[in-house]
């Protein structure tokens, strides 16, 4: 394990079963899992690694909030000294519990504080602003739409144009026409096995099509990058998002260079670097390491003065993730919004879509729009995609299908005093 600090995430099982299989898998006895049944389910949060005296604390506030508790291993150990707290109940209840912690001292207290705060991340309204430099972009009302440019010569999805800035330029040209919110440049392939490519060549690369896009359309423009020099050069020539693969762990630099500017910052999740993150990728909990990961990014995002509405999340489909793992991420997508921050999705043309359909990067289109419907549909706020027009389409009919504002009738009933 990297770690053993407390963490604290809102379980987003969408059905008693899927509760009842997180408790078996995590240890918990049949008699705690008989009990859980017989109540009803509401939300699940999930707090750890605690001592078993921490553990009764936590129990204890949860019971007096009327939730149920049941004890858990923690994922990946076998510690006689440490386990974990799924606490189920409404989230009147949770919440109530969360309060009682928060005031308390100690582990407890900081469970707590951390409790309400996934909480609120996770109920928390998708209607709020991105800002990145000039650019305000809207997020909630519907899902936005990063087209990906890539000037590479051995893109994955076999897309690259590199050396062609005028076909890039046109290309970028043309995903905004058919609905891309914001363009997404990158001179360095992060493919599985890729090898890094100088900070020059990937300078020549970028530079000319940032420059040519940003005068060319209104949309934002994105750039593709782990390397603060790459970030710093491009923000001055009209990029306002940077987009870094490594999620701001690989070069200190990076947080100062995005805020000088002014700009937005995609924090991403990997395993490892491309050279090597597909070798064999392992975790304990997938979900809450991950989550980890993409907070100590945010932390330092904040450290550099970077406002929580110039940051989003990105899990990282793909990058050191086994095809298991990914499609755990996508079915748990929505526990990501217990951090606070809009989530973005990039699983456009990748190999987890080839290993189910087994076919070719430029075949995984109807793949892709699988991933990118149920995406919307567990939060996500921007999706990264190829093949613009066509997946705009597909997040035109799932948006509608569920990004819903449900305002309440206008009525003069009183309804407290019909309740007496």
């Amino acid at each position: 394990m990297r770690q053993t600090r407390l963490r604290v995430r809102v379980l987003d099982s969408l059905a008693a079963d899927e509760v009842v299989a997180e408790l078996y898998a995590r240890g918990a006895d049949a008699e705690a899992v008989a009990r859980v049944v017989a109540r009803g389910l509401g939300r699940a949060v999930l707090l750890g690694p605690v001592s078993l005296e921490g553990a009764q604390a936590l129990q204890q506030a949860g019971r007096a909030a009327g939730a149920v508790c049941a004890l858990t291993r923690v994922a990946g150990r076998s510690s006689p000294d440490l386990v974990e707290v799924v606490m189920l109940g409404p989230m009147e209840a949770l919440r109530r519990a969360a309060d009682t912690l928060a005031a308390s001292t100690g582990s407890p207290g900081e469970a707590g504080a951390l409790m309400a705060a996934a909480l609120a991340g996770f109920v928390a309204s998708p209607r709020r602003v991105l800002r990145c430099g000039r650019h305000a972009l809207p997020l909630g009302e519907r899902t936005l739409l990063m087209g990906i440019v890539n000037v590479t010569p051995d893109s994955f999805s076999g897309d690259g144009l590199a050396g062609q800035v005028e076909m890039a330029v046109e290309q970028g040209r043309r995903m905004t026409a058919e609905g891309a919110d914001i363009l997404d440049i990158g001179g360095e392939s992060t493919r599985p096995g890729a090898d890094p490519v100088s900070l020059e060549e990937e300078l020549a690369r970028v530079l000319p099509v940032v420059e040519g896009l940003a005068s060319a359309v209104e949309a934002p423009i994105s750039i593709d990058t782990y390397k603060s020099a790459v970030a710093r050069e491009a923000l001055a020539r009209g990029a306002t998002i940077v987009n870094d693969v490594s999620g701001l762990h690989a070069d200190p630099e990076m947080p100062a260079a995005a805020a000088e500017a002014g700009a937005a910052v995609i924090v991403m999740h990997m395993r490892g670097a491309p050279r090597d993150m597909q070798q064999d990728p392992r975790y304990a909990d997938v979900i809450g390491e991950i989550s980890d990961y993409l907070e100590e990014g945010v932390a330092a995002a904040e450290a550099a003065g970077i406002g929580r509405d110039q940051l989003v999340i990105d899990p990282g489909i793909g990058f050191g993730k086994t095809l298991e793992h990914n499609l755990e991420i996508l079915r748990r997508l929505r526990e990501f919004r217990c951090l606070g921050l809009p989530v973005m999705v990039g699983a456009s043309r990748k190999s987890m879509i080839g290993a189910i359909l087994d076919l070719p990067p430029g075949e995984r289109v109807e793949g892709t729009a699988a991933t990118v419907a149920l995406a919307i549909a567990a939060g996500a706020d921007i999706v990264r995609v190829h093949d613009v027009r066509e997946m705009a389409r597909v997040a035109r009919v799932a948006d509608a299908i569920v990004r819903v504002v449900h305002e309440p009738p206008e009525s003069d009933h009183q309804w407290a005093d019909a309740r007496g």
